[in-house]
């Protein structure tokens, strides 16, 4: 991994010939080339010598010079290989720059089109927030404005470009964090297969890849094929000691859910909540699910309460904590020179990933859905206490929660692109169009069909032929038609037909198509004094479309899934930028060098109208071994699909209605009760808790469904001011070494954020807005609160600052072999959130995911044909939640807005890696490696809390990972 910039004659023809092909937009080879450079430039001193131009990620102007003001980071194929991983997004995660993923590795409880995918958190502030290219081209995304990199075949990379500041001036929208530019491979002559097989200690984990390449090229035409299969097998978390409970081994019935499998009964109120005391099936099984239960319809076979531990389950023993994932993709890559003047380039890729996770049974009772309610019928065959309608918990194990996505992602390019000299300038222009598709279809199961539950739970009864069926004797219902459930039975009791009538399979379709059209043009202006100022412009045109359909049952909130509507929306956006770099001092005692460039872009969006973001740049050398260089950028991202038309899903809220006259507004204000009472409501009124009865104290739950997530057509762009300001040190007196640091402060502001329902009800009774009022009603028996829909707007601000350090060394060659070695580190100063303007501003740096420190270092050995490398991932310091007050507790007066008093410590981590490598004398290689070598575990973190199905950040390593690696060259 490397961070310098400058590179040799030869490789900067290498490079724009790539360019000449206009695949790619980045940062030529950092690092190791750059010690080449040094060396190369000593020994040209004084030489003249034509070099050809590059573009470099950050910019679209033309230059000899790839060392800039922009702070970017490389990796070549070899740094690749080096990690021992095969998915895109697991490698960049590894970044120093990279945050906690959103979508992460583990099996979460939500369900959505980018669970499964990897995507990459730049400075964590949002995977949507990072702009992804392929080739210097915008790559396929969601309607969220995700764009998974599994999609990406990581054997057709020649290098990887993140460029760590803001780019929407020489972008657009989305590049607020920074960039990440993927360069493909685009000339290939020859031949080479390759094969990979890694598997975790434990022996899950499985991954197995094989990638083949190929191609021919002339002076005029090259055409480059891939093929790609990758397959990487799921991860248990009862595969584990500390990964078997959700809170760790120390707290293994802490974590324990409620709602066992084995059946649990109450009467029912007349609120229709539950009454009495629980019963429980006696069983011989314990909290992990496996056993036998006894005779559910025989109450003397129950226990009142909870019996110990035994009566509940750990959810974990049925959880991944990293699905099952399948990629096949094929690329072809193509260019032709018609003329000197004027060359034809084109690229297509299709992918296709099928994901597969999958998470515990759902845990059931009969208000799961209350406006839905199902009990177990008083006429039951399996009613325990025939004539009494009974509530019942029960976890059905039986069928655990599981969802297989299908991702297509298409990608086509074309275009022309030629040169002409104006004069004596050089000048280049390129024109083309980018189209990219991305299907998703989304199948789940192990969620409950509702309306066949309560038909199978309702009367039944003993037919002449000794089966159990729905219906009566007088009037039976036919098998085809209802299946009868002994739920309170256990998973033992289960037959498969009763499990197929609940079970609900649901399929979701998701599209989203972008179609582009751009030209650029770039070259020289004039002469100054310090050299040629230099200019590039261009235009864009883009065009978003795209839907997202739940199936109808889904859609209409009779299962136990969250329900959701759908999501249909477009718009088209027109975009002109200019950019121009101006060298203003050259040659001069403390000015080796100074030049500032400028850029700017205008954007008009048919859905919110235009912005304008600017783009300040310099770079200084006051001597030759030293540049300093320093940027300030302005940025925006539009909202999404999603964020403007989406259908929204359903969700069950917290808040406290204003007019409840006890915790609510009401009790304390005259005008708000007024309100209220205009509406309808009682002076007396009541905000009702789920079990039926008056709020005993203020946020409880709401009985009914709300609709979350609601599209904004009013939503305006996300705007942001990104700051860096660093130093570049490559002393000539120590060949071969670079040093490197660089500040970084980016505040972004209308940040688009979710609404609570406190927000919508408050804003209608306390600021009187009609519009918030709109967005929901009142049932007209009860008066309570119904059909609230609460979506985005924007009030949120998001700030983050830190400094970058980077330190490569490539030693002189000994007669033992040549070292180089690297360090790449991140140090986070300050992390802030405010969720609106009069909010408090919330300081999270140093907790967890947000370690101040981040750190990757290495030590890379080769000699003739045999190669070593030692790598070390360090991931700081930081604070959790504490367990309990006196327990695990080992900063108890820590004051924080996180969560309160109280915090505890959890110390830094390191993770070390190897990897041997050996030349064939037959034109191959064969690489081994082990990742964690020393099998370091990871801390357990209480802030994950259940949206993992472990205490662990599943952003780092579960075990010791073996890998193997052949690649053979024809």
């Amino acid at each position: 991994m490397n961070s310098h910039n400058n590179v040799t004659g030869n490789q900067c023809r290498h490079a724009a010939l790539a360019i000449g092909l206009g695949l790619s937009l980045g940062l030529i080879s950092t690092g190791v080339l750059a010690q080449d450079a040094q060396s190369g430039q000593a020994a040209d001193k004084g030489q003249a010598k034509e070099l050809s131009t590059v573009t470099v990620t950050g910019s679209r102007i033309h230059s000899v010079d790839v060392e800039t003001a922009q702070p970017v980071f490389t990796m070549t194929q070899a740094d690749i290989q080096k990690t021992g991983l095969v998915s895109v997004g697991d490698i960049l995660a590894n970044l120093t720059v990279a945050g906690a993923q959103t979508f992460s590795k583990a099996a979460v409880l939500t369900s959505n089109p980018e669970q499964g995918g990897q995507y990459v958190n730049v400075r964590n502030l949002g995977e949507q927030r990072t702009l992804v290219l392929v080739n210097g081209k915008r790559w396929a995304s969601s309607l969220a404005g995700f764009t998974d990199m599994s999609t990406i075949p990581a054997s057709l990379i020649e290098r990887i470009d993140v460029l760590k500041d803001g780019a929407s001036s020489i972008y657009g929208s989305d590049a607020i964090a920074g960039v990440i530019n993927i360069i493909l491979k685009d000339r290939y002559s020859g031949a080479e297969a390759s094969a990979y097989y890694g598997q975790n200690q434990a022996g899950d984990g499985t991954k197995d890849a094989y990638s083949f390449t190929m191609g021919a090229s002339n002076e005029k035409s090259s055409l480059v094929f891939g093929a790609n299969y990758t397959k990487e097998g799921p991860i248990w978390a009862n595969k584990r000691k500390d990964t078997s409970y959700t809170y760790g081994p120390n707290h293994a019935t802490d974590g324990l859910s409620g709602t066992g499998p084995w059946g649990r009964y109450r009467h029912v109120s007349a609120y229709g909540t539950a009454a009495g005391p629980s019963k429980v099936l006696n069983h011989t099984g314990s909290y992990d699910g496996v056993g036998v239960g006894a005779d559910s319809r025989n109450p003397a076979e129950y226990h009142t309460g909870f019996d110990g531990v035994n009566d509940y389950f750990n959810p974990t023993q049925q959880m991944n904590l990293a699905g099952s994932n399948e990629l096949k993709s094929i690329f072809t890559s193509g260019r032709h020179q018609i003329n000197e003047y004027v060359t034809f380039r084109a690229t297509g890729m299709y992918s296709q990933r099928d994901n597969t996770r999958q998470i515990a049974g759902y845990p059931l009772n009969s208000l799961t859905q209350a406006t839905n309610p199902v009990y177990i019928s008083p006429y039951s065959y399996y009613n325990p206490e025939p004539g009494n309608q009974l509530f019942f918990y029960r976890r059905t194990i039986e069928i655990p929660r599981i969802t297989k996505n299908n991702v297509k992602s298409y990608h086509f390019d074309a275009g022309f692109e030629g040169s002409f000299d104006v004069g004596s300038r050089a000048w280049s222009w390129d024109i083309g169009t980018n189209y990219n598709r991305y299907d998703v279809v989304e199948r789940g199961s192990g969620n409950l069909n509702l309306s066949n539950l309560k038909q199978a739970l309702g009367p039944s009864f003993l037919n002449a032929a000794g089966q159990v069926q729905c219906g009566t004797a007088a009037s039976p219902i036919a098998f085809t038609q209802c299946v009868p459930f002994d739920i309170l039975g256990g998973p033992s009791a289960s037959t498969p037909q009763a499990l197929a009538y609940i079970n609900s399979l649901s399929q979701s379709t998701l599209q989203s198509v972008s179609k582009e059209y751009t030209a650029n043009i770039t070259g020289g202006l004039f002469d100054l004094p310090a050299g040629e100022v230099a200019f590039a412009a261009g235009y864009e045109h883009r065009k978003i479309s795209g839907f997202d359909l739940p199936d109808q049952l889904s859609a209409s909130g009779k299962t136990t899934d969250l329900a959701g509507g759908a999501t249909y929306g477009k718009y088209a956006t027109n975009e002109a930028y200019v950019e121009l770099n101006v060298p203003v001092l050259r040659d001069l005692p403390g000015a080796k060098l100074l030049s500032v460039d400028v850029a700017s872009r205008y954007s008009h969006y048919s859905n919110f109208g235009s912005t304008t973001n600017n783009k300040y740049s310099f770079q200084w050398k006051p001597i030759d071994d030293l540049m300093m260089r320093g940027t300030y950028a302005e940025g925006f991202r539009a909202p999404t699909l999603d964020d403007v038309s989406g259908g929204g899903s359903q969700s069950f809220d917290f808040y406290t209605d204003p007019c409840d006259t006890r915790f609510g507004a009401a009790a304390t204000s005259a005008g708000v009760a007024a309100k209220c009472q205009a509406q309808g409501l009682p002076a007396n009124f009541r905000q009702l808790a789920t079990t039926g009865l008056p709020i005993s104290a203020p946020n409880t739950q709401s009985t009914s469904a709300f609709n979350a997530g609601v599209g904004n057509a009013n939503l305006t762009p996300e705007k942001s001011v990104s700051k860096t300001a660093g130093v570049v040190y490559s002393p000539q007196w120590i060949p071969g070494l670079d040093v490197s640091t660089d500040w970084y402060k980016i505040k972004i502001t209308n940040v688009i954020t979710a609404v609570s329902a406190n927000y919508v009800l408050n804003q209608c009774y306390l600021a009187n807005s009609a519009t918030y009022c709109s967005q929901f009603g009142r049932d007209p028996g009860t008066g309570q609160v119904v059909g609230l829909n609460r979506g985005n707007i924007n009030m949120g601000m998001l700030s983050t600052e830190g400094w970058d350090f980077g330190a490569h060394y490539r030693l002189p060659e000994f007669g033992y072999g040549k070292f180089t070695v690297n360090l790449d580190a991140n140090y986070l100063s300050a992390y802030d959130t405010q969720s609106t303007a009069d909010a408090d501003v919330v300081g999270s740096a140093g907790t967890w995911s947000l370690p101040r420190w981040r750190a990757n270092a290495g030590v890379d050995w080769s000699m003739g044909d045999f190669g070593a490398s030692w790598g070390l991932r360090y991931y700081g310091a930081f604070r959790d939640y504490c367990w309990e007050a006196d327990v695990e507790c080992n900063q108890p007066n820590y004051e924080g807005k996180n969560w309160g008093t109280g915090a505890n410590r959890k110390g830094a981590i390191v993770f070390h890696d190897i990897q041997f490598r050996y030349n064939t004398p037959w034109n191959g290689s064969v690489q081994v490696g082990v990742n964690n070598a020393f099998d370091k575990k990871r801390p357990i973190t209480y802030s994950v809390g259940n949206s993992s199905a472990a205490s662990y950040d599943p952003a780092l390593d579960i075990d010791r990972y073996f890998f193997v690696r052949y690649i053979q060259k024809f």
